[in-house]
């Protein structure tokens, strides 16, 4: 076997030294400089605080229509989706008792005029023919009396028969009266008309206001019950949104602050909204608070129950210390940052302020451009070597 000639192996070792002594030396280069570590740098900004939350739309007024008499559902005239007027016929009920009532009150009107007034002039007519023959009768008899002529029990009979006559005369007047054109009779007719009309009016449902209808209740031909909800309306009016905010939030929210929002069905459609209450207290079982906006010129496309989603400008700063968010530790506890200092990742407690769009504000324990780690540097430890190597954001 042929052996290496001492010059060949000599210059291998060498080589071999060389290399380690490199390796040597880029380790030690690499310990002393530290890894490269992506960094983001503090820096002074505009800075916007927002609550976001989404809701729901609520109209002003819901009314159930219904009516007060029963009967069969006989047309109707509107369709969901249909915006009505006041006053507009929106369904009829079918209710034959009702028109019967109706007849029966005219037809007795109508006889209290023509026929009961006729009858009682007439009766009255004949009491005061009565009542003058009467008094003839007794004037005539209390002339022979007074020449004793005749007995004293004619002229006491004459006499009641006259009084009887003035109390028929008086009974035929009494009813003339009640049955003439503007009499009692006539004004009590009038009122059951009218009572048998009003009846049948209920049988026809109106809208009572503006508004438009959210759903038929009925169809033609059911048989309804007085009281019976047929038809769901939301009146026009202004429109409000309820959204739930986390209760977090619940500080920087005010009544009467604007609020930018959006329907969830049409995003690219903004439209004003305003803070008129906040609820007097938190939902417990999902740590949010019920925020209600009014909707001063709500558009033409929002619905009623339509999902959507607000967010409230609740503080603003011109010129901030700012940090992606997601760079701060325990942002919710005891917050703190990964700063580099003299080439050494430093554990450093910070004081958050405003917290905007994926930002944050560092009011304490930061200077202007000094470096943090970035997030994405998971391996990195406080006190660790580093090289910072700058991050956009």
């Amino acid at each position: 076997m042929a052996t290496t000639p001492g010059w060949l192996q000599r210059t291998r070792n060498r080589i071999f030294l060389s290399l380690v002594l490199l390796l040597i030396l880029w380790i030690t280069i690499q310990a002393t400089l530290g890894s490269k570590t992506p960094v983001l740098r503090a820096e002074l900004r505009p800075l916007v605080q927002k609550v976001v939350a989404n809701g729901r739309v609520h109209v002003p007024v819901r009314i159930r229509l219904g009516t007060q008499v029963g009967g069969v559902v006989g047309h109707i005239l509107v369709d969901k989706g249909d915006h009505v007027e006041p006053g507009v016929l929106l369904l009829d009920l079918v209710n034959d008792e009702t028109q019967a009532g109706v007849a029966q009150a005219a037809a007795r009107l109508q006889q209290v005029r023509e026929l009961d007034a006729r009858t009682a002039a007439e009766a009255l007519r004949q009491a005061e023919v009565s009542l003058a023959q009467a008094e003839r009768q007794l004037a005539r008899i209390q002339a022979l009396s007074d020449g004793e002529v005749i007995a004293p029990q004619q002229l006491e009979e004459a006499k009641e028969a006259r009084d009887l006559a003035a109390s028929r005369k008086e009974s035929a007047a009494a009813q003339a009266r009640g049955n003439a054109p503007g009499g009692s009779n006539e004004r009590l007719a009038a009122a059951q008309l009218a009572t048998a009309e009003a009846r049948l009016a209920q049988t026809r449902v109106a809208a009572p206001s503006a508004g438009t209808i959210l759903e038929r209740l009925v169809q033609p031909g059911d048989v309804v019950q007085a009281g019976q909800a047929l038809l769901d309306m939301a009146q026009d009016g202004p429109v409000w949104l309820t959204v739930q905010p986390e209760e977090k939030n619940l500080a920087y929210l005010r009544v009467g602050q604007t609020a930018q929002a959006s329907a969830d069905a049409f995003p690219d459609s903004v439209f004003a909204a305003r803070i008129t209450r906040l609820a007097p207290a938190v939902d417990p079982a999902r740590g949010t608070i019920e925020v209600e906006l009014l909707v001063d010129r709500p558009p033409a496309f929002l619905r009623p129950d339509m999902t959507v989603s607000i967010n409230v400008e609740v503080a603003r700063r011109e010129s901030a210390l700012v940090l992606p968010a997601e760079t701060v530790r325990e942002a919710d506890s005891a917050p703190w940052v990964l700063v580099v200092r003299q080439r050494r990742a430093q554990r450093q407690t910070v004081t958050l302020g405003l917290r905007g769009e994926g930002m944050v504000e560092i009011t304490s324990g930061l200077r202007d451009r000094e470096a943090v780690v970035s997030p994405e540097a998971v391996k990195i430890r406080p006190g660790a070597r580093v090289r910072p190597v700058n991050q956009a954001h």
